[in-house]
């Protein structure tokens, strides 16, 4: 029996015998002997011609997994992402020095060998029985092409990496007889390119392109005698001949490889010697993967993208199977994002919240009539580290937002208004509006009524707030029971309804409830995004368009190109052209005159909706132009911070609404965002106001502190929620310039919504 090697390992002749087996099957394969069993070896199930031709010929090559560019609008890249950083190029785009040096210090006699290099395997068994240890390889450069590709193939999956890298016979066995196929199908010079396309260089750099970048800062084709001799270097042990980690190891495998380029005449002793001298020369690019390497803060945008993809059935049946397209990149995916409104959210959102706050802010744009994405952003920096966040606050849960979204308050009341309008409601109904009152009931759903049978009210934000009022004086000033009161009037299927029409759903996805807290007040959680893609219906006259974050696809698979089907908008109508152009008359006044007057544009048509939600957790501002759709949050991810005595980007404010923090985000990132821009006008109608004069400045600074006249300042107020059945509402303190919205009265946590929602809102 042969004996043991004092280590462990195998013994010099147990080495030998196994390199002899695989050179003797290898010799008896191209001569078309039958071998005897070598149960040693393990070659017996093996060990015969039938026996190997048994075994599968056809290389499936997968694929090579590459880079996927992520481009805005105008086609100027915001990230580039990919499992594994390659670049795909022909042989002709790859230095020759570097096709030279990889054959010479791999395999010197690739071009002329077939797929089993037999003197090379002898030459190798020789040098190992003499030295005791496998020192010298036989593989050659075609066995190695396909063992990579089985790595390839295995892409992350340990175990299958494992299985594609274990050093058995029966593996070994396996690559010959493709590596044959190979030979046979390709010829040597598609071999090389195929090869320096799929191994790998350390550094996260796959292929010859990507390693040239990486440690170069070139292109391939670029590649001088040194340089190249470096990169076919590493090939054999990437972490040992790491030029950025040990630069005395990586020279002296470099200076082995020039050493024997001259020994096999690709460069005289001269040229080798001349190159040996010169430094690495090292100008070494860091690996840029991912969304958080994304310009203009798209960071989020662009996990947005990633997420859509790998959801949207479009690009697969599974997720799993989306996943693998994603993960095999090679895709160029132009996206919706405007980059002059990207920036213009962003240095907005920079301006107005510190990143270090206790509260965040995010902020979206949506174009009216297309539902495209034009902008996302939000005031924590995508990452990992402190005042930093992965949770996109834009988007729903399903593409990586927060679980339930965020209570809208009073943003939601002008879905109201729609319905009543589309239920032939006039616009100018009038209803008491009294300070506060017992929500009616009972009031119709889609099913069986719902019934206040606990005594719920609902308040105004101040006591002055009295009726009656009008829709349009109403709306304005954010009326809480103004609102409650023409919900009982239509009932609650209507509003379900048009919320459904206008894609208004919770940050969880689920539909809304049927009650009057989230069906009136908003008191239930939804994104940014979903509230900028609904009023952006009103924008464009009653149509809505689901929103969309890709124009188009390419995915390139070695040479060959094709175009991917992409989710499309879904544009339908919503509510009639004159329901539309009613809520635009209406929310113009909210801007021009009502709670949103900090909102206001002042060089183009807008409009817009203010919203405070109980104990000021959540400040809204949701505002459009004919052409632009955005909506802007503020608040706490965890709804656990009250806006009350607080600094937000260095300013402080007693109170928070709507109209004062979320406001002026949104004017200074539309503003920028329009610059240049087509200044078209609503379709406006008439709408009478109410009595002129009626009290007269009460709601002056209502989201305004330190505007009103001094004489009729809002109160500071209490948390409008109904905690335990009791109402803390607020008192008016008149005159002390506090300025306070409506508050929107809600029921009590938890009652209809998930976890993480606040109850009611105000403005």
């Amino acid at each position: 029996m042969p004996k043991k090697r004092s280590g462990g390992g195998l013994s010099p002749t147990q080495q030998a015998a196994k390199f002899l087996g695989v050179s003797v099957l290898a010799g008896a394969v191209l001569a078309g002997i039958a071998l005897p069993a070598v149960g040693a070896l393990g070659l017996a199930a093996k060990g015969s011609v039938e026996g190997f031709d048994a075994l599968p010929a056809n290389l499936k090559t997968p694929p090579l997994s590459q880079r996927t560019a992520i481009l805005d609008a105008e086609g100027g890249t915001i990230a580039t992402v990919y499992s594994r950083d390659r670049t795909v190029v022909d042989l002709k785009d790859i230095s020759p020095y570097m096709q030279k040096a990889i054959v010479a210090i791999e395999d010197s006699r690739f071009y002329q060998h077939g797929a089993i290099d037999l003197k090379g395997v002898l030459r190798a068994l020789n040098k190992n029985a003499r030295s005791g240890e496998v020192s010298e390889g036989a593989s050659t450069l075609t066995q190695q092409y396909v063992k990579n590709v089985f790595v390839e193939e295995a892409g992350d999956d340990p175990t299958k990496v494992a299985q594609a890298t274990q050093q058995t016979i029966g593996r070994k066995i396996q690559e010959l007889k493709l590596a044959i196929q190979v030979e046979e199908e390709l010829g040597k010079k598609k071999i090389l390119e195929n090869y320096l396309n799929i191994t790998f260089f350390g550094q996260q750099a796959y292929g010859v392109e990507a390693a040239a970048q990486r440690y170069f800062s070139k292109s391939a084709k670029d590649l001088n005698v040194q340089e190249a001799a470096l990169l076919a270097g590493i090939v054999q042990s990437p972490s040992r001949y790491d030029p950025v980690n040990d630069e005395a190891e990586a020279t002296k495998r470099r200076n082995t490889v020039l050493t024997r380029m001259a020994q096999v005449g690709d460069i005289s002793e001269a040229e080798a010697a001349k190159a040996k001298e010169a430094p690495l020369g090292l100008k070494v690019s860091r690996p840029k993967n991912g969304c958080i390497t994304a310009t203009n803060d798209a960071s989020f945008f662009c996990d947005y993208v990633r997420e859509v993809f790998l959801s949207d059935k479009v690009f697969g049946k599974t997720r799993q199977d989306r996943a693998k397209i994603w993960n095999q990149g090679g895709l160029t995916i132009r996206t919706t994002l405007d980059p002059q409104a990207q920036e213009s959210v962003q240095q907005s959102l920079k301006d107005h919240v510190d990143k270090s706050d206790s509260v965040a802010a995010a902020s979206t744009l949506v174009e009216p009539g297309t539902g495209k994405i034009v902008a996302m952003g939000q005031s924590k920096p995508y990452g990992y580290g402190k005042n930093e966040t992965e949770y996109n606050y834009s988007v729903d849960a399903a593409y990586g937002g927060s679980n339930f979204g965020f209570p809208t308050g009073s943003t939601f009341k002008p879905f109201l208004a729609a319905a009543a309008l589309e239920q032939n409601v006039p616009p100018t109904k009038e209803y008491s509006s009294p300070y506060d009152m017992d929500y009616p009931s009972p009031i119709q759903t889609c099913d069986k009524p719902w019934i206040n049978d606990s005594s719920y009210r609902v308040e105004n934000e101040n006591e002055s707030e009295v009726g009656p009022y009008r829709l349009k004086e109403a709306m304005a000033k954010s009326v809480n029971t103004y609102f409650v009161q023409m919900l009982a009037d239509i009932g609650l299927c209507p509003v379900s309804e048009m919320a459904d029409k206008l894609d208004v759903h919770q940050g969880n996805g689920d539909k809304l409830p049927q009650n009057p807290s989230a069906l009136a007040l908003g008191s239930v959680g939804m994104s940014p995004l979903t509230m900028a893609s609904a009023y952006a219906t009103f924008a464009s006259r009653g149509m809505h368009c689901t929103p969309v974050a890709i124009e188009s696809i390419t995915q390139k698979i070695g040479n060959k190109q094709t175009s991917l089907e992409v989710p499309k908008s879904t544009c339908s109508r919503a509510m009639t052209e004159k329901t539309a152009d009613s809520v635009n008359t209406l929310l113009r006044g909210v801007v021009d005159s009502g709670t949103g007057r900090e909102a206001g544009l002042s060089d183009r048509d807008n409009a817009g909706k203010t919203g405070t939600t109980d104990e000021r957790k959540n400040a809204w501002f949701v505002g459009y132009t004919p052409n632009m759709s955005g909506a802007v949050w503020v608040g706490s991810a965890t709804q656990k911070v009250e806006m009350k005595n607080i600094t937000i980007g260095g300013v402080y404010h007693p109170l928070v609404f709507g109209g004062a923090v979320p406001g002026p985000i949104w004017k200074d990132a539309m503003t920028g965002a329009l610059s240049g821009k087509d200044s078209p006008s609503f379709n406006v109608i008439d709408i009478p106001d109410g009595e002129k004069g009626r009290d007269k400045g009460r709601d002056e600074g209502a989201e305004d502190p330190g505007q009103d006249d001094g004489n009729n300042g809002d109160g500071n107020n209490g948390d409008d929620g109904f905690i335990g059945g009791l109402v803390d509402g607020g008192t008016g303190n008149g005159g002390n310039g506090d300025g306070g919205g409506d508050g929107d009265g809600g029921f009590p946590g938890n009652l209809f919504r998930g976890a993480g929602n606040g109850p009611g809102g105000r403005d």
